[in-house]
């Protein structure tokens, strides 16, 4: 048995003042590498919780590519758009305008099969029109050249159109292309991958229109100007500063008209972009087709609405106007635009005479291109436009 320690016997070792300082400088080493190793053990057990917390990823499917059918615009109006022009109130800016409105066409017509696709014709020679402007034919006003009658009686719709032989009793067709001007690379394909015959459009907002209205009649199309009206719509879709407004008086209205007329020379009439109120509004209308006729001017009626007032007006005026029958091009498709083009067909064998209004869409021209080379055969004539005045309601 261990003997007990007697009391007085035992005396601890005094400690130095260096060593104490050494032991409680270890002291706080190990207690902060205690106190990371713990916060990283904490971190880590609640990493998870916080990752749980955090918003989730919005993960963004992208569409596949389009179809080749579908024509996409480069840019656009009404326009558009365009821009398609959509299609659609429809143009753009590279590309063809903003969406432009439907064209209502009371008579149905029977579903006919797609045209199937065929080679282009080769490309027919092209007829320069002569120079413009004629010197005979034109105002000089404040805001530009303003189509004018010249003394002798000649008016600029029968003076800048492309020359037809009246002869033809072969059913015609007018193919307008629309919203020119907007996308360089869509212009210059309407103008040099179409036959004269198909009347081309030009936007009055379109930069260097003298150029393309000169490059156009050069390569033989007869040419039209695009005039803004106002649509159901507006202001949400809206056809430009220039556009003409029911809400205008019919001062405002003229002084924009003649905005729109000065812009360029050469042309042989307008044709409405958008404007299914406008045209429904004899007050707001009336004094616009009358100032077109003073100006020996036609009127192609895009029918954007079916209550359009154009020809009851126009026959009352006596103005050279014609009425549009199809929109090509609304949908915008190879399948769409063949049917469109059947359509047309129907209406010429029916009445002696179609007009359709297109979009210089990739698909709209490549179709076109295919499907003019057909109509020789088909026992049906293409004609520009000024071929189809019209004195009646249209169907």
């Amino acid at each position: 048995m261990p003997k007990p320690i007697k009391q007085g016997r035992y005396r601890p070792a005094k400690a130095s003042s260096g060593g104490g300082l050494l032991a409680l400088s270890w002291a706080v080493v190990v207690l902060l590498i205690g106190g990371v190793i713990g916060w990283l053990l904490v971190a880590e057990e609640r990493a998870p919780i916080e990752a749980r917390t955090v918003s989730p990823r919005v993960i963004v499917q992208l569409p596949p590519p389009l179809s080749p059918e579908i024509a996409v615009p480069e840019s656009v109006p009404e326009a558009p758009t365009p821009a398609p022009p959509a299609p659609v109130e429809k143009p753009a800016p590279d590309a063809p305008p903003p969406p432009v409105e439907q064209a209502v066409v009371p008579a149905p017509i029977a579903p006919v099969a797609p045209v199937a696709p065929v080679a282009p014709a080769a490309p027919a020679v092209r007829q320069a029109l002569p120079p413009a402007p004629d010197p005979q034919l034109v105002e000089e006003s404040q805001k530009g050249p303003l189509p004018a009658i010249a003394s002798d009686g000649r008016e600029p719709w029968q003076v800048y159109a492309r020359p037809f032989d009246p002869t033809d009793r072969r059913p015609r067709i007018a193919l307008v292309i629309n919203w020119l001007g907007l996308s360089d690379a869509a212009t210059e394909a309407a103008i040099q991958e179409l036959p004269g015959t198909v009347t081309l459009a030009f936007a009055p907002y379109a930069e260097n229109l003298t150029h393309w209205v000169q490059l156009a009649r050069a390569a033989g199309h007869e040419v039209l100007l695009n005039l803004p009206m106002e649509p159901l719509n507006y202001p949400a879709n809206d056809p430009g500063p220039q556009a003409l407004l029911t809400s205008l008086s019919p001062a405002r209205n003229l002084d924009r008209l003649e905005w729109t007329l000065a812009r360029v020379t050469g042309y042989v009439g307008v044709t409405n972009y958008m404007g299914s109120r406008f045209t429904t509004s004899a007050t707001a209308l009336k004094p616009v087709l009358t100032a077109l006729k003073s100006r020996g001017l036609l009127f192609l009626d895009s029918r954007s609405s079916s209550n359009s007032l154009v020809p009851q007006v126009a026959q009352e005026l006596a103005l050279p106007w014609v009425a549009n029958n199809r929109f090509l091009d609304n949908q915008a498709s190879r399948a769409a635009i063949d049917r469109e083009l059947a359509a047309l067909e129907t209406l010429a064998r029916r009445h002696g005479y179609a007009v359709g209004i297109g979009f210089p869409y990739p698909v709209t021209l490549e179709r076109l291109s295919a499907w003019i080379g057909t109509l020789d055969k088909k026992g049906f004539v293409l004609v520009p436009v000024s071929a189809i005045p019209q004195t009646k309601k249209p169907e």
